[in-house]
C-alpha cells in the first residue's frame, strides 16, 4: 500500500480527512474500505463489480460510510458511480516502474499495511481484487476464482506460485471470504482446506443499469465508429487464452464453410495473447468476418448489447460471467460454455455446449442465428432469470456481513440476508 492517503467527499458524509470515525446517534458508525486500486480496462470484470458495488452501497442509508480506496490518477471511471454515503479515499499514483516491482515482490506474498487505513479510522476492508494486503482490520477477501490450480498450462510456474503466495494468506486473514457461484465455492473450501462457514456466495447481478441507456442517435453514431455490420453475434471478452477466441473462430469457420456466414464482434481489451488469435484469424481466412474492436465505454458496450444478434460465451473457466448476465439483462439470447459455474449461471435461460466440441459450439450459434422463436424465449427466460438480482440487494447483504465483521449486532433483515446467499 501507498503511504497515509485523503478523502474525496462525493455524498453527505462530510469532509473525514481528521481520519477518526464520525458519531452519529450516540454510537459510533462502521467505516468500510472497499479495495478499487484498478487501473480502467485493465480488469474488466473486477472493475464491473467494483462499479455495481459503488452504484449499490451510494442508495443505502444506515450507519455506515463507504470509503473507495485507489490511486489518485485513476478515479475517472469511478466517480459518477459515488453519491449518498460513499466517498474516495485516494492514494498517490504509482508509476510503471514502481508496479512491476509490486508484481515482482508480491511472490513473497502480500505486503503488511502500512497503516493509511487505520489511519482513515477503517473497521472493516473489504478486498474486493484478488491482490491484498496483511492488516489487523477484519476484512472480507474475493479470491474470484482458481483457475490456476485447473488450467496450469495458462500460467508460468512464477504466476502459480505468485497467486498461492498471495491467495492463501489473504484467505486466512478474512473474516468472510465472498464468491459468486456455488461452484466456486465448493472449489475455494476443497482447494484451501477452509471451514465452510467461512466462504459465503454473493450473486453480481450485471452492471449495465449504472450505465446511461442508450439514445437511438447513439445507437447508430456506435454502429457507424465501430463499421458494424447489420447482424452479428458479440463475445465481450479480454483475450485471455481460456476465453478460448481459438475455439470461437474455429466454428465460425465450421459454419461458413457450410454455408452459414455469421459476423463475429469481440470487444474487450487485448493483451499479449492477441497475436496468437490474429494469426488464427488468417490461416482461418477469417478476416472479413471477425473484427476485435478492443476496449469499448459503458456507453458503447449497452450499444453492442442491444444491437447483437446473440452473444456467445466459448470460455473455458469463469468463477461467474458477468456477459452473460450482461446479455441477459440487455435482452440478447445467449450460448455459453458448459463448465465450471455457468450452468448454474445460466440455469434454462442459455443454450450450453462444450468447449472444445467445436461443432457443438457451431450448432449452438448457428441455433441463435437461425431460429427467431428460440431466441425470444431464451430471451424471455434471460430477463426472468437476472431479475431476480439487483446491486441494491447485493449492497444490502454486504453491509449485513461489514456490520457482522465489526462486531455490530445484526437486525433481522441482516440476519435474513446472510441466510439466503447467492440467487443463481
Amino acid at each position: 500500500m501507498e503511504s497515509s492517503g485523503h478523502f474525496e467527499d462525493y455524498g453527505g458524509i462530510g469532509n473525514c480527512a481528521d481520519g477518526y470515525p464520525a458519531e452519529k446517534e450516540g454510537r459510533p458508525m462502521v467505516r468500510v474500505c472497499v479495495d478499487a486500486r484498478l487501473k480502467s480496462g485493465m480488469s474488466g470484470g473486477v472493475e464491473s463489480v467494483v462499479i455495481g458495488m459503488a452504484s449499490g452501497l451510494s442508495q443505502l442509508d444506515g450507519d455506515e460510510e463507504y470509503l473507495f480506496l485507489a490511486y489518485h490518477d485513476s478515479v475517472a471511471w469511478l466517480r459518477p458511480y459515488l453519491s449518498g454515503r460513499c466517498s474516495l479515499l485516494t492514494l498517490p499514483a504509482v508509476s510503471e516502474e514502481q508496479r512491476k516491482l509490486r508484481g515482482a515482490q508480491a511472490a513473497a506474498g502480500p505486503r503488511r499495511s502500512d497503516g493509511a487505513i487505520e489511519r482513515a479510522g477503517v473497521d472493516v476492508m473489504h478486498f474486493t481484487l484478488q491482490w491484498g494486503f496483511l492488516t489487523d482490520v477484519p476484512s472480507l477477501y474475493h479470491p474470484h476464482d482458481l483457475q490456476h490450480l485447473h488450467l496450469p498450462e495458462f500460467f508460468t510456474p512464477d504466476e502459480i506460485q505468485r497467486r498461492q503466495r498471495l491467495y492463501r494468506p489473504l484467505c486466512a486473514q478474512a473474516r468472510t471470504i465472498v464468491v459468486a457461484s456455488e461452484w466456486t465455492r465448493r472449489d475455494v473450501i476443497w482447494q484451501y482446506r477452509l471451514p465452510a462457514e467461512k466462504v459465503r456466495v454473493i450473486s453480481f447481478p450485471p452492471v449495465l443499469h449504472a450505465y446511461a441507456e442508450p439514445t437511438e442517435t447513439e445507437l447508430t453514431e456506435v454502429r457507424r465508429n465501430l463499421s458494424l455490420p447489420e447482424r452479428f453475434v458479440l463475445y465481450p471478452a479480454q483475450t485471455w487464452p481460456h476465453k478460448n477466441h481459438l475455439k470461437l473462430l474455429e466454428a465460425i469457420a465450421l459454419l461458413r464453410d457450410a454455408g452459414v456466414i455469421i459476423p463475429l464482434i469481440c470487444c474487450g481489451r487485448t493483451t499479449e495473447y492477441f497475436p496468437t488469435i490474429a494469426r488464427r484469424i488468417g490461416e482461418l481466412d477469417l478476416a472479413a468476418q471477425v473484427r476485435f474492436v478492443g476496449f469499448v465505454t459503458p456507453l458503447q458496450l449497452r450499444c453492442l448489447y442491444r444491437m447483437c444478434t446473440a452473444t456467445v460465451v466459448p470460455t473455458r473457466f469463469e468463477a461467474a460471467s458477468g456477459p452473460v448476465m450482461e446479455a441477459m439483462q440487455a435482452g440478447a439470447p445467449v450460448a455459453c460454455s458448459n463448465v465450471t459455474s455457468l450452468p448454474e449461471q445460466a440455469g434454462d435461460a442459455a443454450l450450453l455446449f462444450s468447449p472444445d466440441d467445436t461443432a457443438e459450439m457451431a450448432a449452438a450459434i448457428r441455433r441463435l442465428w437461425q431460429d427467431q422463436p428460440l431466441c425470444d424465449a431464451l430471451t424471455q427466460r434471460g430477463k426472468r432469470n437476472v431479475g431476480r438480482l439487483s446491486w441494491q440487494q447485493t449492497a444490502r447483504q454486504f453491509r449485513a456481513l461489514y456490520r457482522q465483521a465489526a462486531g455490530r449486532t445484526l437486525d433481522e433483515e441482516d440476519q435474513s440476508l446472510l441466510a439466503r446467499g447467492g440467487l443463481y
